[in-house]
């Protein structure tokens, strides 16, 4: 998880680079940059002969003028011309800085997210943002979320702690979306929440009721370490890669049980991808992990590419 003293650390000694370095950090990588990185893993529970394309956008953090509704149209068309079969968002919708000019409403960027397209359709789930960013749903202990509202009232099917059975080309796998790991926080107004999570990984998991291969969506990486091996892939975002990364060393994210899980493809009991995002948290400040939309490619052969 990215922390606040980690992160400001991390810009001060990005700062100590020198002052153009900072102003492309904060003018330029978060703010012009987009790419696309491409991964082809072979977890050993998905049949090599089932080929499935998957576009994955997280933590788009949509404000003004960090992510305006104009850059996220541009990043759904950006998603719609990789022609993926399926499209995934890992959470994290609404602002995730206070410097801002304008705090765009969800149903505003729910409607352009609307506009992405895939065969087998395009699944969320929610992110600690959306969940803290929500008063209501803070004081009640249970969602929906305002940004969950929004995108079911836009066409897109939000998964808490559910799972739905897809088929591609006559054979079956199973989507299955995780509640946010960090959904509540503990304050003075909301002690009768008793958790921190809204998510339940065995009731989830629970849900998939044949053996066909599982795919799991998890804003937070960190689940991963707990993912048994019946599922065959975790997508997860929350991490933004760190924010800041320097030769494959993302200070700003602090690793758990030993093993920072940043930014990448790991290979757990499950195959892990935890996507660099697209939006900024804190700080509107990138370097070293432009936003990007993650293109997941699996069954046949081949290596994960950058």
């Amino acid at each position: 998880m990215i922390t606040r003293r980690h992160l400001i650390r991390s810009i001060g000694a990005l700062s100590a680079l020198g002052v153009s370095t900072a102003a492309y950090g904060v003018g330029v990588e978060p703010v012009l940059r987009l790419r696309v990185t491409r991964y082809h893993p072979t977890p050993r529970q998905w049949p090599a002969d089932l080929p499935l394309k998957i576009a994955v956008i997280a933590d788009i953090h949509a404000c003004d003028p960090w992510m305006s509704l104009e850059r996220i149209e541009a990043i759904v068309d950006r998603t719609n011309a990789l022609k993926p079969d399926l499209i995934v968002l890992l959470g994290d919708y609404v602002a995730g800085v206070r410097r801002v000019t304008r705090i765009i409403p969800s149903n505003e960027w729910a409607k352009v997210l609307a506009g992405l397209k895939a065969p087998l359709g395009v699944h969320a789930v929610m992110g600690n943002h959306d969940y803290w960013d929500d008063r209501t749903v803070q004081q009640a202990g249970h969602g929906p979320t305002i940004a969950h509202r929004a995108l079911e009232a836009a066409g897109i099917p939000v998964y808490e702690n559910d799972a739905v059975r897809l088929t591609k080309d006559g054979r079956p796998f199973w989507l299955a979306g995780l509640g946010d790991q960090l959904a509540y926080f503990p304050a003075s107004r909301y002690r009768h929440v008793q958790r921190f999570g809204a998510d339940d990984l065995a009731g989830t998991l629970a849900k998939v009721t044949d053996d066909a291969p599982v795919i799991l969506l998890a804003h937070e990486p960190d689940v991963a370490l707990r993912v048994p091996a019946r599922v065959a892939l975790q997508l997860s975002g929350h991490t933004h890669g760190g924010q800041i990364r320097v030769l494959g060393w993302s200070p700003a994210v602090s690793p758990k049980h030993g093993i920072r899980l940043a930014y990448g493809h790991f290979r757990l009991k499950c195959d892990l991808i935890v996507s660099g995002g697209l939006g900024c948290s804190i700080m509107p400040v990138r370097f070293g992990v432009p936003p990007e939309i993650v293109e997941v490619t699996l069954g046949g052969t081949g290596l994960a590419v950058s």
